[in-house]
């Protein structure tokens, strides 16, 4: 059973799923789904489109250097069926998986701290920036005697009368004759 690559994308492509491409020149593309062949008849740069393994790898989002990837590139070639030789490379792709993970979650940790330190420092930088344009002024302290003087200068006449007392000013009901 030969598993592909999806040309654009570079998922995997199991037998009778996704849809291939002949070129004139006897190329063959596949893909896997509709979206990457779109794309693809687009003349879309995989390296360009945010969601494909090509952006990922070029972006420094993805391992690129690492042994357990050379693994995926290896083509089937028809081998004679020897019992011991499929168990041990069995074993063999089941510890290959395991230290892929291993190494693939210690490259996540190793950019997430990477990040973690640039949002750190973003913080500090907004913080020392928040801090120095606030500057804390003390109030003059005012003399009592001024305060006074602007009392008494400042004296409102209040109405004996309010506004709304019927009969006086406009009101608020209809008359009628």
């Amino acid at each position: 059973m030969r598993i592909e690559k999806c040309y654009f994308c570079s998922k995997s492509v199991y037998p009778g799923h996704g849809s291939a491409f002949v070129r004139n020149d006897a190329k063959v593309f596949r893909f896997c789904t509709s979206k990457c062949r779109k794309n693809f008849n687009m003349k879309r740069n995989p390296r360009k489109v945010r969601w494909t393994k090509a952006f990922r790898k070029a972006a420094g989002k993805e391992m690129t250097i690492d042994s357990t990837i050379e693994f995926e590139k290896r083509r089937n070639v028809p081998v004679r069926y020897d019992r011991e030789l499929v168990q041990t490379t069995v074993k063999a792709m089941k510890r290959i998986a395991d230290i892929k993970q291993r190494r693939e979650h210690a490259f996540w940790k190793t950019r997430m701290a990477a990040s973690r330190e640039k949002l750190r420092a973003h913080r500090k930088k907004k913080l020392a920036a928040k801090v120095a344009s606030v500057k804390l002024v003390e109030p003059i302290a005012v003399q009592s005697s001024e305060t006074e003087k602007i009392r008494e200068k400042i004296k409102v006449s209040t109405k004996t009368r309010s506004a709304l007392v019927p009969g006086e000013g406009r009101s608020m009901a209809m008359e009628i004759d």
